[in-house]
């Protein structure tokens, strides 16, 4: 099944699939919204998602169902029997104020050895209306992120940037809608609500899988350029 992602996700995701190990089975997703992300990976892997926003959760578990593991739950409440080869956190870190130390609690779930891959808003000085809109701390240049997952025991860090040039309109769009409806609310709550904002309806999975494909090849020459809307990491444990 195709999942709906919106077309800056799938430019997100190619990134992601680049740098997605090849010797691990089990990956835990933490903050997995509304489960488009899930689905792609549990048809790769043995798969859990984690996801604390009681609307999120109720869509991705209809979209899991039968196929993988989701439950309404936060990181730092969760247990399980065995310990995963990748913890995945795609646009959460910078939801977080103290993003080190979640990072460090994050990888209480990843067996030695194992993986950390994260996405996140790129380059400091883009920080915009959107980016307030949807509860974001910060964003990111190339070395915060590098610094943040070293600081939390992570080693071989590796980055791609993704978003380029497609991604560079999304957001002047994105940045355009959130100057002419501002919205109001504590940190949590405008987390809990952006990941279900602009979102595709589930019959334009297929289009707009096909309507990325070539921006998805476009951004490759320029992963480790700076001009991305986002950047994707990959450290070990």
């Amino acid at each position: 099944m195709t999942p709906p992602l919106s077309l800056h996700a799938w430019l997100r995701y190619d990134a992601v699939h680049r740098l997605l190990p090849g010797d691990v089975r089990r990956i835990l997703e933490i903050g997995t919204g509304l489960g488009s992300f899930g689905v792609l990976l549990a048809e790769q892997f043995e798969y859990v998602g984690l996801e604390p926003d009681p609307a999120s959760f109720e869509v991705a578990a209809e979209r899991l169902a039968g196929r993988a593991v989701v439950l309404n739950e936060t990181a730092e409440t969760y247990t399980s029997p065995e310990p995963f080869d990748v913890v995945c956190a795609f646009e959460v870190l910078e939801h977080v104020a103290d993003d080190a130390a979640a990072l460090t609690a994050w990888l209480g779930h990843v067996r030695p050895g194992g993986y950390a891959l994260l996405s996140v808003p790129m380059d400091r000085e883009r920080f915009g209306p959107w980016d307030r809109r949807a509860g974001h701390y910060r964003r990111y240049d190339r070395e915060d992120i590098v610094a943040t997952m070293e600081s939390a025991g992570l080693a071989s860090v590796e980055t791609i940037a993704y978003g380029f040039p497609l991604g560079r309109v999304t957001e002047i769009g994105r940045n355009a809608v959130a100057r002419l409806h501002e919205k109001n609310g504590t940190m949590e709550e405008l987390t809990a609500s952006s990941a279900r904002q602009y979102q595709p309806p589930t019959w334009t999975a297929t289009a707009t899988r096909l309507a990325s494909a070539p921006f998805r090849l476009a951004q490759r020459p320029f992963s480790a350029s700076n001009l991305g809307t986002g950047m994707v990491a990959r450290g070990r444990l």
